[in-house]
């Protein structure tokens, strides 16, 4: 875990210098790094490439800068649409929906998600197994309060499924959904509507028609995905979240299933802004069971209060997982307390003297052993801006000075050092892009005369 430090501070000291460490095909690592502003991707990407890394990027400030993320992709049974709809609602929920709102509403949503993308996983052709599809049914559920009996086109969808497979498990959760009233019916609609109404505007529809991630390779092929979030706008914030959620899912699956429980090549996550990365879902059960199957995660945040807020009562148990804590200055007050603890308390020498003047002048001496913190609120908050503070598991905590990032050997083959290291993600996107089988294109055929025909 980092803590503290400016934006760019933890960029510089942290996160660049972990990219460019390149590691050698004897403890090859893919990179899943959070990049805020996406600068990190136009700095580093040419050296990342230049040692055989695939570049693949999610860009949730410019979807035209970004590669096709497709959830759909990688749902494998029917516990992975349980999990996926448990990240799409907790990541989509308005200001005050996390706390006082109606369990019924909830549970409610969730049966309708799950019968749908149930449906929509097993059943329509697989161009179209995405959101879309998910929010298309949604709109088409028309509901008529003065009419119970009254059915939508997604209604004799489900009426033709039942009887052809009685125990679909769309099915299940379709008619579950349909013992409510009408009105009720009605609300939890335009509940989901208003929920999914993200996915519905034209660029994100197409960011997630179809999937150019391979997120299941990232941990047998050397990778490094690049997740752009905005630092000031959390409009698009579920994206990366869902993202997430289901990454460590499959690639706990992929190193549990397909390689023995260990994933080939180590997948180190570099989560930089962690709030503004969406809440994933069971974080706190995942970080303490990843690093058996050759994953990492390292958390950056600005302050302790940012996990707090977010996770809640989870917090303790998150940053109780992390091996590690460095600790790069700041002044938010929860967090230097909870680092001044953390350092713990060293044993100092007290001496005293004394002197009485009276009709006998005097003099006295004494020595005491108190205790105080090994730094003070106050001496963190001061801590000198090239200083920074290490705590690793079993070790005593280390005052340290901050990487110099040009000593780096490395560091020639960056942005920094010469524009003309400047990674080009345009150039990268189009040679990447895949067509679309909606797509309408020629085919042209050649012979050897020259002729062509259409």
């Amino acid at each position: 875990m980092v803590i503290g430090g400016s934006g760019s501070g933890k960029t510089q000291f942290f996160i660049k210098p972990s990219l460019m460490q390149c590691q050698s095909q004897d403890f090859p690592v893919s990179f899943v790094v959070t990049d805020s502003k996406g600068q990190l991707i136009l700095e580093t990407g040419q050296l990342l490439q230049r040692n055989g890394y695939r570049i693949k990027v999610l860009n949730t400030i410019d979807f035209a800068k970004s590669m096709r993320y497709n959830p759909f992709q990688y749902i494998r049974s029917e516990k992975d649409i349980l999990k996926f709809v448990t990240a799409l609602i907790a990541n989509t929920q308005g200001e005050g929906d996390a706390t006082g709102q109606d369990p019924f509403w909830i549970r409610a949503e969730t049966l309708i998600y799950q019968a749908l993308i149930g449906y929509t996983w097993r059943e329509v052709p697989p161009e179209e197994r995405n959101m879309n599809s998910l929010v298309d049914m949604i709109s088409a559920m028309e509901v008529r309060e003065d009419n119970e009996n009254f059915m939508n086109s997604v209604d004799f969808i489900f009426e033709a499924l039942e009887e052809r497979d009685p125990n679909h498990f769309a099915v299940r959760q379709y008619k579950k959904f349909k013992l409510s009233a009408g009105k009720t019916a009605k609300s939890i609609l335009v509940q989901c509507g208003a929920r999914l109404s993200p996915f519905d505007i034209g660029e994100v529809r197409d960011m997630m028609s179809h999937d150019e991630l391979a997120l299941d390779t990232i941990g047998e092929e050397k990778t490094v995905l690049f997740v752009i979030v905005s630092d000031t706008d959390t409009s698009f914030n579920f994206i990366p979240a869902l993202l997430y959620s289901q990454l460590f899912n499959i690639l706990c699956d992929r190193a549990d299933m397909e390689h023995g429980g260990r994933l080939p090549i180590h997948v180190r996550f570099l989560l930089d802004e962690f709030p503004n990365c969406g809440k994933i879902a069971n974080f706190h059960v995942l970080s303490s069971v990843l690093r058996s199957r050759e994953i990492s995660v390292c958390v950056v945040l600005q302050a302790q209060s940012q996990l707090k807020a977010l996770y809640r009562d989870s917090a303790e148990t998150i940053t109780g997982n992390m091996d590690s804590i460095l600790f790069l200055g700041g002044k938010e007050k929860s967090t230097l307390e909870e680092i001044s603890k953390l350092l713990g308390r060293e044993t100092i020498d007290v001496y005293n003297t004394s002197r009485n003047r009276g009709s006998h002048e005097s003099y006295g001496q004494s020595f005491q052993k108190l205790g105080r913190e090994l730094l003070a609120i106050d001496e963190l908050a001061t801590l000198d801006g090239g200083l920074c503070i290490l705590q690793i598991r079993g070790v005593p905590p280390f005052r340290s000075h901050k990487y110099d990032l040009t000593k780096h050997p490395n560091y020639q083959y960056l942005a920094d050092a010469h524009p003309k290291n400047r990674f080009d993600v345009e150039r990268h996107l189009s040679r990447k892009l895949k067509l679309n089988t909606r797509d309408v294109y020629e085919v042209m055929e050649f012979d050897f005369t020259g002729e062509s025909s259409t």
